[in-house]
């Protein structure tokens, strides 16, 4: 691997990180296709169920793919899902090689399937590249989405010891940033009734429209005010109870699940079920300290 190649890793990186908050639950994805020292192509994946990384880049590069290499920060799918498989689509094209930031944790085969057709395949470990997704990474390898914990003030971290790691809430990486790349935003009832807060998570000036992030919703006995404004509608919002009592009209625009048992575990198997990545809390420290001596908190976020 050279210096070049990691410059055009970079450039991958940087359109993958266009897709931040909409690309869910899928990864985020970028592509840089380069031919002859001359970038001929760009894409980045912008919305599940839409056009991959690889597709965009290679529709940019047309014939000039032919010969080229691609460069990608994971590992192009080999699975036939809501769209067909991004190998076919870089063996059709013409490309001669393919190196990846971080290798496809799903074991789609797609590496597998370049290669099979001559395509010499690299992986150039990058942990920027992983880093973007995490969320991904830990449903797939874990069967759990990564776990950020908004830290209410009244609680030290310093007294749990769980080795989460440690990011900020801030100027540059507001509240909004934080929930706006969340799957699902997680919240007790007791937590709403004492700020009755929205967790809705604007995002302005993104290239691709943003997918609103899941409110959710612990509330075993349905005691949730209706003027709770985390059950207006204003996103999806998804309300666990224990089947103790009956949801009335105070839940008629969020869905209600019934849950046999409850735990912090069950709850994040659920969010896993509903495909996940990445689950934001923000809830009474209680709450929270339950996660930590479970060992289910990846990233504790600090207000600075």
């Amino acid at each position: 691997m050279s210096v070049i190649d990691h410059h055009y890793l970079d450039m991958a990186l940087a359109l993958a990180c266009q897709g931040l908050f909409s690309s869910m639950p899928n990864p985020r994805v970028g592509c840089v296709i380069v031919n002859d020292g001359r970038v001929v192509g760009r894409g980045w994946h912008q919305r599940a169920g839409e056009a991959h990384a690889e597709v965009h880049a290679l529709r940019e590069a047309g014939e000039a793919a032919r010969g080229a290499t691609a460069y990608v920060t994971l590992e192009p799918c080999g699975r036939h899902g809501r769209t067909p498989p991004c190998a076919d689509a870089l063996v059709a094209a013409g490309v001669r090689r393919v190196v990846s930031a971080s290798a496809d944790a799903s074991q789609c085969g797609g590496g597998e399937r370049l290669r099979q057709a001559g395509i010499v395949v690299e992986v150039l470990p990058c942990p920027e590249a992983r880093a973007l997704n995490r969320g991904f990474f830990s449903r797939i390898e874990r069967q759990r989405p990564w776990v950020r914990v908004l830290r209410p003030d009244a609680l030290a971290i310093g007294t749990l010891g769980d080795g989460a790691m440690l990011s900020h809430c801030d100027e540059q990486a507001p509240l909004a940033h934080w929930r706006g790349r969340a799957s699902a935003l997680l919240t007790t009832c007791e937590w709403v009734k004492a700020c009755d807060t929205s967790l809705l998570a604007p995002v302005s000036a993104q290239r691709a429209t943003p997918v609103a992030p899941m409110r959710v919703v612990v509330d075993q006995r349905l005691e949730c005010p209706a003027s709770a404004e985390v059950l207006d509608g204003r996103a999806p919002t998804l309300v666990l109870h224990d089947g103790r009592a009956m949801a009335d009209g105070r839940f008629a625009r969020v869905r209600c699940r019934m849950l046999d048992e409850f735990g912090a575990s069950r709850v994040l198997q659920v969010l896993h079920e509903l495909d996940c990545n990445e689950v934001q809390v923000e809830a009474e420290p209680a709450w929270c300290e339950a996660l930590a001596r479970q060992g289910l908190v990846d990233e504790w976020l600090v207000r600075v």
